[in-house]
């Protein structure tokens, strides 16, 4: 699994909830200060580059959607987090968090 940035999760928080978008779709989603429209679109093709985000030419602009919905990412996720702390034990997993 690709891990992402904050900044990466974000843009793709803004994607899954969207379905897909352009650049000026995802910049519309950011609270003011927005990020520089220049910066969205390199975290997008990093984004693309890790094959998480695909993208389809659209005119003369792309446009970009997640090459798998949220709840998949979410699944993977967590197993890769069971895997590397809890011993790809679930009830090691669980249990940790139940303390907490």
């Amino acid at each position: 699994m690709k891990e992402l940035t904050k900044r990466e999760d974000q843009i793709m928080e803004i994607v899954w909830r969207l379905k897909k978008a352009f650049i000026r779709d995802i910049l519309a989603e950011f609270p003011e200060p927005q990020p520089h429209y220049n910066t969205v679109a390199t975290i997008v093709k990093i984004l693309v580059k890790k094959g998480v985000l695909q993208a389809e030419m659209i005119g003369n602009t792309y446009q970009y959607r997640p090459t798998q919905d949220f709840e998949d990412y979410r699944e993977a996720y967590l197993e890769d987090v069971k895997e590397k702390f809890f011993d790809n034990s679930f009830p090691k997993m669980l249990a940790h968090f139940a303390k907490k």
